[in-house]
């Protein structure tokens, strides 16, 4: 129903904001991680939203990017997963970190989210491992390797794996190395600039 709101700063808490728009306020419920990231009252903003209509109820929820928005709609997809648990999912976790721990089976990051037990943990890296490579966003795309070659970050991606890490950790490990390193690293130095980063 809607796809965005643009509108002025009203009020806003780690819960909610409230958007005036042409005298008309707008309360849309937002990820905490958004919250500090409103500019102040009285500013515009253009918050991409989604409207969820249950049955004793009508709320729009809003997001600072429509791959933000798109992932609050596929979580709450998920059996077990409302608004609330999805709001909770992408305050705590970014889309990058979330893509990794699905993918890497992390169990532990998602627990770390309130309102996540092992159970939920474990549909939750199910049902979405395919539905996240349908997002269209670079966020969900393999990590930026600059010109590293690919080759090179499977090997050192390996090598973490096999030291006892999980691929999530190892991957996070990796990006910062290779965003802290040159282009031309060797192998060895990324290895041992990952085990630092870990």
């Amino acid at each position: 129903m809607f796809a965005f709101i643009r509108g002025v700063i009203f009020e806003a808490t780690p819960l909610h904001c409230i958007l005036d728009v042409q005298g008309v306020g707008y309360k849309l419920f937002i990820p905490a991680s958004t919250f500090g990231k409103l500019p102040a009252s009285g500013k515009e903003i253009l918050l991409h939203t989604s409207f969820v209509v249950r049955e004793l109820s009508q709320h729009l929820y809003g997001f600072l990017s429509a791959q933000e928005r798109d992932l609050f709609d596929l979580l709450i997809g998920i059996t077990g997963v409302g608004p609330k648990l999805a709001l909770s999912i992408i305050g705590h976790l970014s889309i990058r970190e979330l893509q990794q721990a699905v993918s890497g089976g992390d169990n532990f990051a998602l627990c770390r989210i309130p309102g996540i037990g092992k159970k939920t943990a474990e549909r939750l890296i199910i049902e979405m491992r395919d539905k996240l490579k349908s997002l269209s966003s670079p966020e969900f795309a393999t990590l930026a390797v600059h010109s590293t070659a690919q080759q090179g970050l499977s090997d050192a991606m390996s090598a973490l794996m096999h030291l006892g890490y999980t691929q999530a950790i190892a991957q996070k490990a990796i990006q910062r190395s290779v965003d802290s390193l040159n282009e031309n690293v060797d192998l060895a130095t990324l290895i041992t600039t990952a085990l630092k980063n870990v």
